[in-house]
């Protein structure tokens, strides 16, 4: 430090000015101190300083079905935070489990992003952190202003709260959301529980009637009788394996409703209450009904003020003790026949639509199937499709409806990958990227596909796939075409009746939804197709402005 100010003093003595420069007093101390001041930015410049640590992301992204929008959404939001220099890390929880993120990486992260349409598991995890929650679409088409929020939350120290809420419905969400998306969110929570047992046990029973004739049926147990080398046995074994898959969809699906709404303790009664409900002949509908029922029963009991000698085994015993003879007597005793009425009257008037009522019926469903692409509307018409053919000996007409479904919800995505095919230059470099997979997305039945197309022009691609859904959908009900795999695409043709004109039906809706996409978008200035140096450029030249 000596020679620092004596360095400085001969400096000022040099120029013959005090180290300072306004020195009104004349004190020794005064220069030695001024004089390290100008030093600071010499000695600053000199050395090389560190970059600053990129702010940190952890996000969480999941979909009814835990299949495409669940990935979209989190490979958007990777892209998103690789361009504005943030690290960002995805946990998705999808159909086939998730990883959870390190305990150490949630603890280091500056802000949580959480892109959901169920319930997030495990979501108190990121309590104490700035956190944005959103929707899962909200993920796949605006992660950068995401990105933007959750900055803007840390900036201004906005985190939640350190203790988690009084009832698990209150996890089901931001607090803010109503019930009404709260109730969207408990139902798509059973529903994504529930397709995986639709899609094997559909499958295999298709296998089953493929292999074996539509008599196998009535084939005996193969506990019984089984040959290996009987092709009629191996039908049978397949029948009946899918018959008992299909067997757990609605205690499943009435379970994991309940699950949604109270979390853990909600499962025995629901699974109760969906079983009950077979047993009583109220099927999805019983379902619907028990499941929601098993999960207020258990949201009041836990809000009772339990003495906390009790409350070690009120999980255990007590919650599914109560719950449970509760949601049994209300099913068996008062709202089991009504709704058995109900689903009765729902199948009998399915059963009896023909000539213009089927092929309206078509029409609608073709026209939900494409309306939002894999979202609540879409899972409606599915669900709607996927009870009618989820027991062992589906009637015609639920094929029918089963097949104009899964034909309309092929059209978004193959349509897209045509009108990039035909007219490439209506479409960005990333679009005709995105066509390429589009292809075998549509032919596999994932009608999410179509979603960066929908996201980039929603006003031109929406209309022209709701249009084409509805004329697939009202040509397949026209064909008589029967469907009975719940899944699959092009890939289950052989499972499907009167495939020719099936095929013809698809072919027509995604020709009219190519044609009317190309049409609109060749109303307005054709897409530059730059360079993607020439892209990052200008992106980066628009920069400054949007800021």
């Amino acid at each position: 430090m000596a020679s620092v100010a004596a360095s400085a003093d001969a400096t000022a003595a040099d120029t013959g000015t005090s180290a300072a420069g306004t020195s009104p007093t004349g004190t020794p101390s005064a220069p030695a101190a001024s004089a390290q001041a100008p030093s600071a930015p010499e000695t600053a410049a000199s050395a090389p300083v560190p970059d600053a640590a990129p702010f940190r992301i952890v996000a969480v992204t999941s979909c009814p079905t835990g299949i495409a929008h669940t990935y979209m959404a989190a490979e958007s939001l990777e892209n998103a935070g690789r361009e504005a220099g943030v690290e960002l890390v995805v946990e998705t929880q999808g159909s086939a489990g998730f990883t959870r993120l390190d305990p150490a990486v949630i603890a280091a992260a500056d802000g949580v992003i959480l892109a959901h349409d169920v319930p997030v598991r495990d979501k108190d995890r990121f309590a104490g952190k700035p956190t944005v929650d959103v929707g899962v679409k909200a993920g796949i088409n605006r992660p950068a202003e995401l990105i933007t929020e959750v900055r803007g939350k840390a900036e201004r120290g906005e985190v939640t709260s350190g203790s988690a809420p009084g009832t698990p419905v209150e996890r089901a969400g931001d607090s803010s959301e109503g019930y009404g998306t709260k109730l969207r969110k408990w139902l798509m929570s059973g529903v994504s529980y529930m397709v995986p047992f639709v899609a094997a046990g559909g499958l295999l029973i298709a296998l089953g009637f493929a292999i074996g004739g539509y008599e196998i049926n009535k084939a005996p147990s193969v506990m019984d009788h089984f040959v290996w080398t009987q092709a009629d046995s191996w039908g049978a074994l397949l029948f009946q394996i899918g018959a008992v898959a299909f067997g757990f969809l609605v205690p499943v699906l009435a379970g994991y409703i309940a699950y949604g709404m109270a979390d853990r303790p909600g499962l025995v009664p629901g699974f109760v209450g969906g079983a009950i409900s077979l047993t009583v002949n109220a099927g999805f509908l019983g379902g619907l009904a028990a499941g929601l029922i098993a999960g207020g029963v258990v949201m009041a009991i836990q809000k009772v003020r339990i003495p906390a000698a009790l409350r070690g085994i009120m999980p255990v015993v007590v919650i599914p003790l109560i719950s449970s003879a509760v949601v049994g007597f209300l099913m068996f005793v008062v709202i089991g026949k009504p709704i058995a009425e109900a689903q009765k009257g729902m199948t009998d008037w399915l059963n009896g639509l023909t000539g213009t009522n089927a092929v309206l019926l078509g029409a609608l469903l073709g026209l939900m199937m494409c309306f939002d692409l894999g979202g609540p509307v879409n899972k409606v018409a599915y669900a709607f499709a996927t009870a009618g053919i989820a027991v062992a000996d589906p009637s015609d007409s639920a094929m029918k409806v089963m097949a104009a479904v899964m034909a309309a919800g092929m059209v978004p995505p193959l349509a897209m990958a045509l009108a990039t095919t035909v007219r490439g230059k209506l479409f960005t470099r990333t679009e005709r990227e995105n066509g390429k997979a589009a292809w075998v997305l549509g032919a596999s039945f994932i009608s999410e596909g179509a979603i960066p197309f929908a996201a980039a022009d929603p006003l031109r691609v929406i209309p022209s796939s709701m249009v084409g859904g509805a004329i697939t959908g009202a040509l397949s009900m026209a064909f008589g075409a029967t469907l009975r795999a719940p899944h699959g695409g092009i890939f289950v043709v052989p499972l499907i009746g009167n495939p020719f004109l099936y095929m013809v039906a698809i072919a027509v809706g995604v020709c009219v939804t190519a044609v009317l996409v190309v049409v609109l978008k060749g109303l307005r200035k054709p897409v530059t197709d730059a360079a993607p140096g020439a892209t990052a450029t200008a992106a980066g030249r628009k920069q400054p402005v949007a800021a």
